[in-house]
Order: structure tokens, then sequence, then C-alpha cells
């Protein structure tokens, strides 16, 4: 008998069946950066029904392509291996479908897989303990500081960024990205220079590269970018290359900030382990779900590295209440359409909800209305 029949035999609670979802929402705003548009936010939402009645739903994204692929890894390999489980075993269950789509990892399409999955069972053990996520994971803080990346991309004008970041200064927030990557390093300094004279030298400006650099243009741009008291440069050189990013590092005092195209662990480690980073940017996504995001905010701790996640606000408010070492949550809102909560915002902080669960209430009927594909997994 396979070992998940034993576990199940003696489980509270059974994983019964499966639904799978996907509803494409396009973005609130233009966004361009150094190498790409945001055409569209496929997001894919998976729900565990289970036999104590818990209802559980978690979910993952992608930018315009690939939703599809990872809802046919779901549906094909994944979900099916599901039923029966106990919902409990997080850890198992993580290790388990890793293992089963070992030929796809470590990938975006196989970690989205498996974020779907896993924040689904942490939505299940929130709810089953009568908590919030933050306070299940660790209730570390009450609020994290907010800034803003609802503007700054690379088509607007330096008379656009002041405008934008002003009123972002105005409405309470305590920094705001501004994409870098110009085609002339003078472009970006004229950029950036124009947006620090008008917030002036207390409000924090995060800029964010998009990997289009190669190393000997990221050091020439991070000198240049001396004197501007900036939060960090994001993603200068493409993510595999982290000498590159450890030479970067020796040549600019700019904290350098990396994450978003990490999907694993142990990429996050190799990182730290070489001094490549100043700052981890895990995102709960893209990296494969709660469980290892947890796992990679505490290694950072160990190296007295900050966690800064990337995107998906509604549910890094969360993540970020729970560990000492966040430092700020990026303000993108993107689920207001299928949602009928929003994340709390007092004085330019993120406060995570204290409903039990994730704390993201969905809106069922409107994504009923907006969803492109719908299927349930039951016992076979």
């Amino acid at each position: 008998m396979p070992f998940w029949l034993v576990e199940c035999a003696l489980a509270e609670s059974r994983i019964e069946r499966v639904t799978l979802r996907q509803v494409n929402l396009p973005p609130k705003v233009l966004r361009t950066d150094a190498i790409q548009s945001f055409v569209t936010q496929e997001t894919l939402l998976l729900t565990l029904h289970c036999s104590d009645g818990i209802e559980a739903t978690g979910y993952a994204y992608t930018i315009g392509t690939g939703g599809s692929s990872v809802l046919a890894l779901l549906k094909d390999h994944l979900a099916p291996l599901l039923i029966g489980r106990d919902p409990v075993c997080v850890e198992a269950i993580w290790k388990d479908l890793f293992f089963h789509t070992h030929a796809t990892a470590v990938g975006a399409i196989t970690s989205l897989a498996l974020a779907c999955v896993d924040t689904a069972l942490w939505d299940w053990r929130a709810q089953s303990q009568g908590l919030p996520l933050w306070r299940l994971l660790g209730g570390a803080q009450t609020r994290v500081p907010l800034y803003t990346t609802e503007g700054g991309w690379l088509h607007l004008s330096p008379a656009e960024l002041v405008e934008q970041t002003l009123q972002a200064q105005a409405e309470g927030f305590k920094g705001a990205k501004i994409k870098i990557g110009r085609p002339h390093v003078s472009e970006d300094v004229a950029r950036l220079s124009a947006v620090r004279e008008a917030v002036g030298p207390g409000f924090e400006l995060m800029t964010d590269a998009n990997q289009g650099f190669n190393r000997s243009e990221a050091v020439r741009r991070a000198h240049a970018f001396d004197g501007l008291g900036l939060a960090w440069i994001e993603e200068p050189l493409p993510a595999e290359d982290v000498s590159g990013h450890v030479q970067l590092r020796q040549h600019t005092t700019t904290p350098v900030a990396v994450g978003e195209s990490m999907y694993h662990p142990m990429q996050f480690r190799e990182y730290l382990e070489q001094g490549a980073c100043s700052i981890v940017q895990p995102d709960v996504a893209r990296i494969g779900g709660i469980t290892p995001w947890i796992k990679t905010a505490h290694l950072a701790e160990t190296f007295d590295v900050a966690v800064c996640p990337h995107f998906l606000m509604e549910l890094h408010v969360s993540l970020c209440a729970a560990v000492p070492n966040a430092r700020w949550v990026e303000y993108i809102p993107q689920l207001d359409d299928i949602t009928t909560s929003r994340m709390q915002v007092q004085d330019g902080y993120a406060v995570p909800s204290d409903n039990p669960g994730l704390g993201i209430a969905w809106d069922w009927s409107a994504i009923a209305a907006r969803q492109t594909a719908f299927l349930e997994i039951h016992k076979t």
C-alpha cells in the first residue's frame, strides 16, 4: 500500500476534490520595463474541498504567457495526487509533488503549479486552526512599510515620474520604485535626479533594471547613480549570473536586490553564501509556495539580509508580517476585481488581515463570470 494511503487512514481530514480555475486580469495601468510589457495577469486558482468541510484556495500567476501550461501540469500530474491526502502534511505533500515533477524542476511552470497547491494547503491549515496566516507562521510584525510600483514605468517621462511619485508621497507611501534601463545612462540619471529633487532625501527610491544590463553596464550605471541615495538596484543582471552580482557589489555602495526570477531556496542560498546580494525578493508564486518562501526568509535572516518580496501584495503582507526581517511590501493592486476585500493600508504601512486563512476574500461570482477555464478533479 502506498505510504500516503496509510497516512490517510489515520487522517481527521482528507482532500476529496480539487477545483482549478484560470482568470485573466488586465493590469490597472500600462506597465513597461527594460525587457517587456505586462500584458495580462493569468491568475491560476486551486481550491481544495476537504472532508472536514473546509474549502481552501491557493493561487499563482503569470504576466501573460504560460498559464494554460501551469493549469495542464496541475490537471494531469499534480491535482490527482492530492485526492485522499491529509492536508495537514504540508511538507510531505510539497516534497512528494516536487519529486514527482523532478524532470521539469527547477523552473517557473513547475514552481507556479506547486505554489497553487502549497498556498491552498496553508489556507486550509490556517482556517482549521482559526488563525490568520501571519500569526500561524510566526506573528513577528503587526505592520510592514509599503512602497508603490504602480507608477515609475519605463515609458513615462521625467515630468510624469515626478508627478506620480509626489502623489505617492502625499498618499503616505514610504517609497516608490522607478524602472531603469533607458537606452543611455544619462536618461536614467535624469529621470532619477528629477524625482529625487522633487521628493527630497527622506523618501525611498527603489530602482529596477529587470535583468536588462550586462556586467560592465551594470557597474557603469551603478556609479552614475551614486549620490542619489537609492534604496536598491533590483535585478541589474540576469538572475543566473551569480558571480556578476558579486562583482557589482564590489563596485557600488547601493544595495543590490534579487529574487523574483529564482525558483528554489537553494538558488537564494548560493547568492547569500557568495555575498552576491544585499536584499532578497522571493516571490511566493515563483518560488513554489509558502513552504519554500518561509524557509528562504529564515535563511536570509541568518545572513542578516532583509526580505522585500516581489508582487502579490495581498499574500505577501501576511508573509512579511510573519517574519522579523521583512522590510517592505510592494504595492501593486491586482486582485481587486475578483476579491471582496482590500489590503489594509494605514499611514504608509501594510496591515495583515486578522481573518483565519490567507486573508484574501475571493469574490466567487466575479471569478465565475471571468474565468477562462474551470476543471474538477475527483477520485477515480
